[in-house]
Formats: C-alpha cells, sequence, structure tokens
C-alpha cells in the first residue's frame, strides 16, 4: 500500500520525539510564573531515552561498530534498555541489559518482555567493583562476539540527540520564551543537549540539574538514594558542567511526594525522577515573575514505579507514609527524644568487636551496613545475633577477629516509622529486633521491650 498521502509512520522509530508540552497549572498555582512540562511519556518507550538509543544505534552502524545479528549490552536503570530494545527489535539485534536490584521489577519485566537479558547487580557497591554494574557490563562485551556497548554515559551521541531535536522542540512550542529549563541529570545528555542548544538561541537562558540528595552532581558521594534514573556516583563525559547554571539537590521523600502531587492534582501519572524535577522546578519559579517561563522535562511514566512510588504498603515500609493511631514512632520518641539513634556495625568490625557492641546495648542482633550515618537502605548488608557469632567463637581459633561480613546473616525486618503498632507488634514475634526506616533510611531498632508502656490500638489505620 502506498503511505505517502496518509499519517501513518513507517515504523515504530518515526514515533520517537515531537512529545507534547503542557502546563501545570495546579501544581504550579502558588507561582507567578507559568511551569510547562516536556511529556517525554509519549516516546514509544515511554521515556525520553528512547531518542538517544536510536542517535547512539545509528551512529554504530555508520562507524561498523555494530553488525548484524550482533549484540547490544548497556547497563542501565531501564529506560535507556527500553529504548534500545525497541531499536534492535526494528534492526534484528539481541540485548543484554545490566541493572542494579534498586531498580523496580516492573523495569526488570518490561525489557523482558521486549525479549532481552537482563543481569542484576548490587547498587552498594563502587564503580570499580567487579560486581557493579558498570563491571559487569564490561566483562559481558568482552566474553560475546560481535557485542557492542552504547555506553551511554559517555557517548556524545546521548546528548547530541537532545540537542538535535529535544531542544529545537522546546524553543518551538514555547516560541522561544523559554525563560528556564530544569531537568534530572542522570547520564547528563538530557540537560547538555538541550542546555547547549537553548543557550545557542539565548545565552541568558538558565539552566537548572534536579539532583538527589546524596548524588555527585549536587556535591554528595553519591551514596545510594531511592529515586530511580536520575543522579550519578561519578562524573559521565555526556555531562557538561559548563552549561548548567545551578543544581538543587532534591529528597527522596520531596520526589516520592511530588510524583504523587503530580499525579493526583494534574493527572499526569509521572515516576519518582519526574517529582525531582517538578519539585525543583517549583523552588526556581519561588522567585520569578509572570514574564518567566519555567519548562521543565517529565522523563517517563509512573507505570514503572506502580510497586514502590505508587503502592501503600512499600512506601509506609520504607517510611515514608504513616498510619492515624499510635505508631512506631511514638515509640521512638519516647525512648529517644526522636532523635535517630541506630546501633549498627560496620563490614570491617571484628567478631570480637560485634559481640561487645552487643552486649552494650542489650541487643540480641545487629545490623551490619557500610557508611556513616544517615546510612541509605541500601547500605545495610546482613545482619550479626550474639547466638550464631558465640556459636563460632568456640567452633574456630581465631574466629574473633573475623571481619563480621564474612559471617553475617540475613538482612533484618524493615519496618516504616510510621507503621501501625499492631504490626510492628506481629513482626517481633518473628524476630526479636526490627530495622525502622524513616524516609527511606535505616534510623534506629526496635525491640519488645521498647514497647512496654505504648498504647497499641486495634483500629489504626492508614491515612497517607
Amino acid at each position: 500500500m502506498d503511505n505517502q498521502d496518509l499519517d501513518i509512520a513507517n515504523s515504530v522509530l518515526d514515533l520517537i520525539g515531537k512529545t507534547p508540552m503542557v502546563k501545570l497549572p495546579r501544581v504550579g498555582r502558588t507561582v507567578a510564573c507559568s511551569i510547562v512540562a516536556k511529556l517525554e511519556t509519549t516516546n514509544p518507550g515511554g521515556s525520553s531515552k528512547d531518542r538517544p538509543a536510536l542517535t547512539m544505534i545509528d551512529d554504530a552502524e555508520k562507524a561498523g561498530l555494530l553488525k548484524p545479528g550482533g549484540t547490544i549490552i548497556e547497563p542501565t536503570s531501564g529506560n535507556t534498555g527500553v529504548g534500545l530494545a525497541i531499536v534492535a527489535a526494528q534492526r534484528g539485534y539481541d540485548c543484554i541489559f545490566v541493572m542494579t536490584d534498586k531498580v523496580s521489577n516492573e523495569k526488570v519485566a518490561l525489557l523482558e518482555a521486549y525479549g532481552a537479558e537482563v543481569v542484576v547487580c548490587p547498587v552498594a557497591v563502587p564503580p570499580e567493583d567487579p560486581r557493579s554494574y558498570y563491571s559487569t557490563a564490561e566483562r559481558l562485551v568482552k566474553e560475546i562476539p560481535n557485542a557492542y556497548r552504547p555506553n551511554q554515559y559517555h557517548n556524545q551521541a546521548n546528548p547530541r540527540s537532545h540537542y538535535e531535536t529535544t531542544g529545537p522542540e522546546i524553543w518551538e512550542q514555547t516560541k522561544g520564551r523559554v525563560t528556564h529549563f530544569v531537568a534530572g541529570a542522570g547520564t547528563g545528555g538530557t540537560i547538555t543537549g538541550v542546555g547547549r542548544y537553548l543557550k545557542e538561541q539565548n545565552p541568558k537562558i538558565t539552566i537548572v540539574a534536579a539532583d538527589p540528595t546524596n548524588s555527585v552532581y549536587s556535591g554528595g558521594s553519591g551514596r545510594p538514594y531511592l529515586v530511580e534514573g536520575v543522579g550519578e556516583d561519578f562524573w559521565p563525559d555526556t555531562y557538561d558542567p559548563g552549561i548548567v547554571d545551578s543544581t538543587i539537590a532534591i529528597t527522596d521523600a520531596e520526589s516520592f511526594a511530588m510524583a504523587h502531587r503530580v499525579t493526583v492534582e494534574e493527572g499526569i501519572l509521572i515516576g519518582g525522577s519526574g517529582g525531582t524535577a517538578v519539585a525543583a522546578a517549583l523552588r526556581v519559579a519561588e522567585n520569578l515573575t509572570d514574564q518567566d517561563l519555567v519548562v521543565v522535562l517529565i522523563p517517563d511514566s509512573g507505570r514503572g514505579y506502580l510497586s514502590k512510588v505508587f503502592d501503600k504498603s512499600w512506601m509506609i515500609n520504607m517510611g515514608f507514609s504513616r498510619y492515624e493511631g499510635s505508631t512506631v514512632s511514638d515509640v521512638l520518641d519516647r525512648i529517644s527524644g526522636g532523635e535517630p539513634n541506630l546501633i549498627y556495625v560496620r563490614p570491617e568490625t571484628k567478631v570480637g568487636d560485634a559481640l561487645e557492641i552487643m552486649r552494650q546495648h542489650d541487643l540480641p542482633v545487629i545490623p551490619v551496613a557500610s557508611g556513616e550515618m544517615p546510612i541509605a537502605a541500601a547500605e545495610v548488608m546482613g545482619s550479626v545475633s550474639e547466638d550464631s557469632l558465640t556459636e563460632q567463637s568456640f567452633d574456630a581459633d581465631g574466629s574473633l577477629n573475623q571481619r563480621v561480613d564474612e559471617v553475617m546473616g540475613p538482612h533484618l525486618p524493615m519496618v516504616g516509622i510510621g507503621e501501625s503498632l499492631e504490626i510492628a507488634v506481629n513482626e517481633l514475634q518473628n524476630s526479636p529486633v526490627l530495622l525502622v526506616l524513616d524516609n527511606g533510611q535505616p534510623r534506629s531498632l526496635l525491640t519488645e521491650s521498647d514497647l512496654k508502656g505504648s498504647d497499641i490500638g486495634e483500629h489504626d489505620r492508614e491515612v497517607s
């Protein structure tokens, strides 16, 4: 059939880009200027990553780096993998994607639905660790014949794709009126490419990076945070700091709350990283006038986060939401004045020292975690118990000098600070100690003795 006169795309790849923009009048009702969202959710793969995926594969084919029947291998939080999988489906390539264990189950299932193989690696290890998803991807590229890694963190086709498409679209859609552009920085490709184009059109346009607290872009060390697909623990070559005028750090709690708010108030289902960007955009807009126009890029939909950000049980268990009535928070306020008082040991701690710490604090079990307080949930590695350590110390000479990470057991059960006391009591029937999370971060330990004198209501109910 001749499609010349029909409004029909020849391939799904032709549908990438040309995404719409929409005002956020309800979320932005307290500021003078307009806040406009660039909805990358309408790309075929549901995210902004479709753009660099296509450009990177086009470049690789032209350079002879990717040959027919080859395998695309890439470390990804999910969205780049979907974009690459779509291109691979059209052009006959196999795909292997390497992801961290903080990525939602939906994202793994989605990539597998496209026929890709997914390898999951721990998030709480440095990039140079052989177990990291960067190192694992490099190893697979070397082991698998005719493999190609697009390397989105270093491939300049990544920011170029946004320079050539996203930036011009924003300029045209706003008729050149855009004064501020806000986007998250993961690989840095979006903010670098869009920012470079917009500044070429008008050097006065302000480019703002929305960044998770603890990411390197906002001055952190890159220690784990829960929001996915944004922030980084190293500086990618695809990020040009000279393009970015300012960086705003947004907490996990702020990101998730804003994702819920945009979804409920505007009817636009966005993910946690979208919440990060909108939260930053609102901060930018606080001091602007009605002559300004803030464009915020929404990188993906909330559909990939239904088991986390939009799951009430997960939000409560991670300490982001709370029940009405008596909660774990009430107990901690009583016994510690509301201050974090987490007792834990580092992985390099000797068994003998761990035993002494447990006896000092009258704890039968203690978590093992890396990093200094405040630590992230992903930095909790496991636990050790006094019974098991004492038993091992009698079994073998020198075991008191062993590192605890050589003998540790499974993680302690976790409970959110806003969880009902009734549920906490039930959990304590299966474990003598619970790890309490507050806004996604381990805050304290809870034991049965801590609950003495607490009012445990029979009709506690969830409200937030």
